[in-house]
């Protein structure tokens, strides 16, 4: 079972082990400290603790087990973190699984294995090709470095070079066809094309790109591998593994739509792309890059099909957290791979000067259609505030509705009209329940953790928790060790105790947040700065309660509910006066 397997691979490793091979770190009394690998820090606030067996990083307040150190710094999901912490570990995943599961495991670790080893072969072809060294090296100019780094070999040109050649390592044909090395008569599936191995986040060939050298009439330019046990197109994104270093230090991801254009991009210097399958982009790559970055800067096309792509990537962007924004190339380049090529400074020039995904669709319906006619505007308006609709935030969705009506020359209150009456955003707009306060900012987490890291090493600190409304506080793992602190004060902890175990992990963190920041300030100070914390998270409540009310209220207002918004705005000024002084 997977919990059983997690406790096994936990237990084969030293935490601070498989993070030093991250972060350099020094030993710091019972823990260890280093520079944040997730930050540009130059003072060191990373923590790790070998007796909690966690970590904790002060200058972006993350933290947790050595899994959720490897998705973090890896772009993992925690399958896979697992099965490369595993391999680290040596331990045998498959024993835990099922009887059906081992064998699905059985099965793609053979897939595995036949993929690792055409992606040799292909590259021992390449070293053979004179043709194939001429196109890789002299007219595509590839280095040896970028070769090496994205494993890039040669199909040779005839019916089954690679098939004979696992079929002699003992591959069957049904194996090769299920890896998608094989066509449908069983011979290669790639032929006479350069080879771009597709690797997972671990670095592991899971398919192949191959585009064509020379002269091969009605066939395709690029060939993907199709569908398998191991590759999903959907799923995949391309150069993870080779960008994931430089997205952490950079702070964004590049996506791009060709795979030779994110070999082009490294070799250039832009080591922080990936690519996607076509202009596809799913909820699965979304995902897979906000694991390392929220910074997400998309060079597509500005035609139908990119406008269409980009439009879809904003719906699926703003409920994830993620920042989208569009890179533009100058004219004369068709993609980035071509950019390069004629200027190398133009392509991260280019990148700098992204601009947020919202304006530049707005900028496309503004040039698509007539605003200064009365059924241009209407059609300007549809498009963009079906893009609108979509974001989440009620202070940016205002600022574009803004920018809208005064492109269209229409007033806000009618812009505001017309997107109310989209059965989308009033049902996007119901399911916020009156009253209830937004999510923290994480600056107001960080308050909250502080607060409950004093009071977990302060016993007079805690009866100060018997004062608030502990559903003020974020999540259900902060709210009960509040609640401990109110029934159980005046007793400072070292461990989690058995009330709380359901939260360990949660627990150890603020242990290791008061060991590391409270531990040698004097009793007095300890309290009146969790008190100082205090008032500022009840006053940081009241600001967000206020934001969301204001939201209401100009739901209320764009409705015509007069008594709605006459009950809002008494709230609100009861609220205003609160923060006022400060209570």
């Amino acid at each position: 079972m997977q919990g059983d397997a997690k406790e096994e691979v936990r237990g084969r490793l030293n935490i601070e082990d498989v993070i030093g091979e991250y972060v350099q770190l020094k030993r710091a009394g019972r823990n260890f400290k280093g520079l944040s690998p997730f930050s540009g820090e130059k003072t060191p606030s990373f923590y790790v603790s070998p007796e909690k067996n966690i970590w904790h990083d002060f200058s972006s307040n993350k933290g947790g087990d050595v899994f959720t150190f490897v998705m973090e710094a890896e772009g993992m999901d925690f399958r896979q973190a697992l099965e490369h912490l595993a391999r680290k570990a040596g331990v045998d995943l498959s024993v835990y699984e099922s009887q059906g599961s081992q064998a699905l495991a059985a099965r793609k670790k053979r897939l595995q294995q036949a993929n690792e080893l055409a992606a040799h072969y292909y590259q021992q072809s390449m070293l053979k090709n004179k043709g194939a060294l001429e196109y890789i090296f002299n007219k595509r100019g590839l280095s040896k470095k970028v070769v090496q780094d994205f494993g890039i070999g040669y199909a040779p040109d005839t019916g089954s070079a690679l098939t004979n050649a696992l079929a002699k390592r003992g591959f069957t044909k049904k194996e090769l066809a299920e890896a998608g090395l094989s066509n449908r008569f069983g011979g290669d599936m790639f032929r006479g094309r350069m080879m771009v191995p597709l690797m997972d986040a671990s670095g592991q060939v899971i398919g192949f790109t191959g585009r064509i050298i020379g002269d091969m009439p009605n066939a395709p330019k690029y060939l993907n591998t199709p569908q398998t046990l191991l590759y999903d197109k959907g799923r995949h994104v391309f150069g993870l593994s080779q960008a994931k270093e430089a997205i952490r230090s950079t702070g964004y991801v590049v996506t791009v739509e060709g795979n030779l254009d994110v070999v082009s991009s490294h070799q250039a210097g832009v080591r922080q792309t990936v690519a996607t399958a076509g202009t596809a982009m799913t909820e699965h790559h979304l995902r897979a890059l906000k694991r390392l970055t929220a910074d997400v800067r998309l060079a597509y096309d500005g035609d139908k099909a990119g406008i269409a792509a980009t439009e879809r990537a904003i719906t699926l962007a703003s409920p994830l957290g993620v920042d989208l924004a569009i890179i533009s190339l100058p004219a004369g380049a068709k993609d980035p791979d071509e950019l390069i090529r004629q200027d190398k400074g133009a392509w991260q020039r280019a990148i700098d000067a992204a601009e947020p995904a919202i304006d530049w669709i707005i900028g496309q319906y503004k040039v698509r259609y007539d605003v200064k006619t009365a059924t241009g505007k209407r059609a300007f308006t549809t498009a963009a505030l079906g893009v609108i609709k979509h974001l989440d935030d009620p202070v940016e969705r205002d600022h574009y509705e803004r920018i809208v009506a005064g492109i269209a020359g229409s007033s806000l209150e009618s812009i505001k009209e017309k997107l109310a009456q989209n059965p989308a955003e009033q049902a996007a707009l119901r399911h916020v329940k009156p009253g209830q306060p937004q999510a923290p900012a994480p600056d107001f987490a960080v308050t909250q953790d502080s607060a409950l890291a004093i009071a977990a090493i302060d016993g007079p600190s805690q009866e100060l928790f018997q004062q608030i409304d502990i559903t003020i506080l974020d999540g259900e793992a902060r709210q009960a060790l509040a609640r401990y602190y109110a029934r159980h004060p005046g007793t400072p902890i070292t461990v989690t105790p058995p009330d709380l175990q359901k939260y360990d992990e949660y627990v150890k963190l603020i242990l290791l947040r008061a060991e590391a920041r409270y531990a040698d300030m004097s009793e007095n100070d300890r309290f009146y700065e969790t008190a100082r914390l205090m008032r500022q998270i009840e006053n940081e409540h009241k600001k967000q309660t206020r934001e969301h009310l204001t939201d209401e209220l100009r739901t209320a207002e764009a409705a015509h509910d007069d008594a709605r918004a006459d009950a809002l705005r008494q709230q609100l000024n009861i609220l205003i006066k609160e923060i006022a002084r400060g209570r």
